[in-house]
């Protein structure tokens, strides 16, 4: 019997790569871990999302030292998840900018969110008592929001539901560079717990109309060339098509969370099962894919008690 998240297993390290895209736009990747970005800009910097402590977050700070000494003025959360948002006191930031929908979610769920997620990855949540509390914007926006860092600009959209219903891209049209957050990701596992299955698909639309010829993940390693930049969307998409496909026909045909579990299990693992955090995300894909092929169409809320229920009636036996 599995007693525990399958990531309360991963405790090994992650080897770190800070990689420069374009002059002054660089990927902070870590093996599968969650990615930041980073825009250096004539007199400030920008980084993109905060990473979940703010021991997590220094990792970042450090990288971004080794390159530039101006100030970290301007902190981008992609969406709301712990593990994006928690670290952000480390940046000391003047301004911390999302969605108006990811700020009506952390109101919502923030705080059951980030209970859950330190349960699910304790390793990602290290020295997790010197978060001092719930990450809050300074400015929230609806669809389009322009940032000028001197001559450097920085276009932060969003682009529809998917991942969440507050996802935002950050996109650099003059180099090309885009930062996806979790709407995809390349070699890594989307993480559906939370997400609109059924629009992610015309989000990933609107993501690969943009023409970015490089692209950092959520998670995995930055696509450098136009063509990686498709696979990475192509192979998120097919995911999410596979996904719900067997949800929606699992539902049709009377199965339980169980078995469709089961059958995704079955279906998807000699696709996907390489990917990062494989194991981890199945049974809160399953069962948001199940939810939402029943027509529940906003997500339950994740608890740290519904994590542990949910984990022993799937992954438990």
């Amino acid at each position: 019997m599995v007693k525990g998240f399958a990531s309360t297993g991963d405790l090994s390290e992650k080897k770190v790569s800070f990689d420069e895209l374009a002059p002054g736009i660089f990927a902070f990747t870590a093996e599968g871990d969650p990615n930041s970005g980073v825009v250096i800009g004539d007199q400030s910097v920008l980084v993109f999302d905060a990473q979940a402590t703010p021991k997590q977050a220094r990792r970042v700070i450090e990288r971004v030292r080794q390159v530039t000494d101006k100030p970290i003025t301007h902190l981008v959360l992609s969406h709301y998840h712990a593990v994006r948002v928690m670290g952000a006191s480390a940046y000391a930031a003047a301004e911390i900018i999302c969605s108006l929908g990811t700020y009506e979610l952390i109101c919502e769920r923030g705080q059951q969110d980030f209970e859950s997620e330190v349960g699910r990855f304790p390793r990602l949540f290290e020295d997790v008592a010197s978060v001092p509390g719930l990450t809050y914007p300074t400015m929230a926006f609806e669809r389009r929001l322009v940032l000028w860092l001197g001559r450097r600009k920085v276009e932060l959209l969003f682009l529809g539901r998917g991942h969440t219903a507050g996802d935002i891209v950050a996109w650099m049209p003059d180099e090309k560079v885009l930062f996806a957050g979790d709407l995809v990701e390349y070699g890594a596992t989307p993480y559906t717990g939370d997400a609109h299955l059924r629009e992610w698909p015309q989000t990933l639309d609107a993501v690969s109309a943009l023409g970015a010829e490089k692209l950092v993940p959520g998670r995995g390693a930055a696509a450098r060339t136009a063509k990686e930049v498709q696979e990475a969307i192509a192979g998120t998409r097919a995911f999410l098509a596979d996904l719900y496909a067997i949800a929606s026909e699992g539902v049709a045909r009377g199965w339980s969370l169980k078995q469709v579990y089961d059958q995704a299990m079955a279906r998807m693992e000699p696709t996907y099962g390489g990917w990062a955090i494989f194991h981890h995300c199945m049974p809160f894909d399953v069962s948001r894919a199940f939810d939402e092929a029943s027509g529940m169409d906003w997500p339950r809320i994740w608890t740290h008690e519904r994590d542990l229920e949910m984990w022993r009636q799937l992954a438990g036996g």
